[in-house]
């Protein structure tokens, strides 16, 4: 079952926490994109009238004041977006393809689920459609178009779910280091922080030791931990600083 707590003022271990900032940080997105996506955001429609755009989905972590928080399930679900974002997939057409998913897998975060990765295509392609008839101009173009999106579903897909362990059907765990498995985020881990996979030791400790003592091999000593995975920490954080 899908771990919230709208309900209750305590946060449970196992659901991750991000604010944004750290969200946009892993995902090597702008915290702006993050509190837009699940936040909403106001915009001028054809009419010059203000509208509020929805979120693309409830976050499993009520808001602190006006700070928007966000789980492990959330994260995960967000790659996609991007992901789909990424090779000039519509918004509309991603929002449009999360409600399909939702009603015909039964599930609050469809597009990490093994389900939408083996029958997805069906659920992108109709909500192509549907988007593409809503707003149809130039019916040649919007039927290559069309045809041209097809071909984005699998490799990008599959290439998102290829860093990703999954369990009973959903993600457990993201291996974020270009899949390798040294580093993983979990959320039932450190809060779903960055963690040296055999050792449970953050990546941004071990990085941060490595700086303070001057020396990957000083800080293994110190975490107990071989010099491989400092040395795997050290650039994994720094990647997550260049981006």
């Amino acid at each position: 079952m899908l771990k919230s707590v709208h309900d209750t003022d305590i946060i449970p271990l196992g659901i991750g926490y991000y604010s944004a900032a750290e969200a946009g940080r892993l995902l090597k997105t702008s915290p702006r994109n993050i509190n837009r996506w699940l936040g909403g955001y106001p915009y001028r429609d054809l009419d010059g009238e203000m509208v509020q755009a929805a979120p693309l989905w409830r976050p499993q972590l009520p808001r602190i004041g006006d700070r928007l928080e966000i789980g492990f399930r959330d994260l995960i679900e967000l790659r996609f977006v991007l992901a789909f974002l990424k090779q000039g997939v519509g918004l509309n057409v991603v929002r449009r393809c999360l409600e399909n998913a939702r009603a015909i897998i039964g599930a609050d975060y469809p597009l990490s689920s093994h389900r939408f990765r083996t029958d997805g295509k069906r659920i992108f392609l109709d909500s192509l459609r549907e988007s593409l008839a809503s707003s149809m101009t130039d019916v040649s173009s919007s039927l290559i178009d069309l045809k041209y999106r097809q071909m984005v579903f699998k490799p990008v897909v599959e290439q998102t779910f290829k860093d990703l362990d999954i369990e009973n059907g959903s993600v457990i765990q993201w291996r974020p280091f270009g899949g390798k498995p040294s580093i993983v985020i979990d959320p039932e881990r450190s809060f779903g922080k960055p963690v040296a996979a055999n050792y449970g030791v953050p990546t941004s400790a071990l990085a941060m030791a490595a700086k303070v003592e001057n020396s990957a091999s000083r800080a293994a000593r110190l975490f107990e931990v071989p010099i491989g995975i400092v040395n795997d920490a050290v650039a994994f954080e720094r990647s997550l600083m260049a981006a």
